[in-house]
């Protein structure tokens, strides 16, 4: 009976809303994949500039140290993007707990924000987008998402404005002053949070996720 009054309904708000939790954990999952790969590579790439500089080769340890810098912005980008898709769940986690209680899915400009936010990224894009529309229909989201990739443009003219001089901060850290100068970054490229702070965040979601799932049980 239940199979068939899905097939004639549709899914129910409970059911919608664990199917796009399902959805933000496999593309959490893919993004932090992404960012061990990313990782990797730029452990190699630290390595074979060091011995770049010993032998030398300026030219050739700029072009990689740039790749280098690009990696850990598009690495940070993606760290970022992995929070945003963990409050989305506890968004919609604090949905399910009103729906028990109030019988109906209520707006949120939380989600919207972030979904905003997340829609810019090439990898999550076509996700954010069908999501939002599904969202939109629930009554959780009062309009459409913009289709926009402004925010990476920017980044990158940034990137260009400011490459230089990360490039010659990069080098000079990498190779023990070796290679480029230090003092001339304009900014710091931020450091990925360690492996204790993730544990630590992903425990504080279980806790606060188990204390939700006590009270939809109750």
């Amino acid at each position: 009976m239940q199979s068939v009054q899905r097939f004639i309904f549709g899914p129910t708000p409970q059911e919608r809303v664990k199917e796009w939790q399902a959805q933000l954990r496999k593309e959490k999952r893919g993004l932090e994949r992404e960012i061990r790969q990313m990782d990797d590579g730029q452990r190699k790439a630290k390595a074979q500039l060091k011995q770049l500089a010993n032998k030398g080769e300026t030219k050739n340890a700029r072009i990689l140290a740039r790749e280098f810098v690009r990696s850990k912005k598009a690495s940070q980008r993606l760290h970022s993007s992995v929070a945003q898709l963990n409050s989305i769940n506890m968004q919609l986690s604090h949905q399910l707990a009103t729906l028990k209680i109030t019988g109906h899915l209520e707006k949120s400009t939380e989600i919207m924000k972030l979904a905003n936010s997340l829609v810019k990224l090439p990898e999550l894009q076509g996700t954010m987008m069908n999501m939002s529309k599904e969202m939109m229909k629930a009554g959780i989201l009062s309009e459409m998402m913009e289709e926009s990739l402004d925010a990476l443009d920017e980044d990158q003219d940034e990137l260009e404005a400011e490459a230089d001089a990360e490039v010659d901060a990069v080098l000079f850290d990498i190779t023990d002053g070796k290679l480029g100068q230090a003092g001339r970054a304009t900014s710091k490229i931020p450091e990925a949070r360690t492996a204790a702070e993730i544990e630590e965040e992903d425990a504080e979601n279980e806790r606060m996720q188990a204390q939700l799932d006590s009270l939809l049980r109750s």
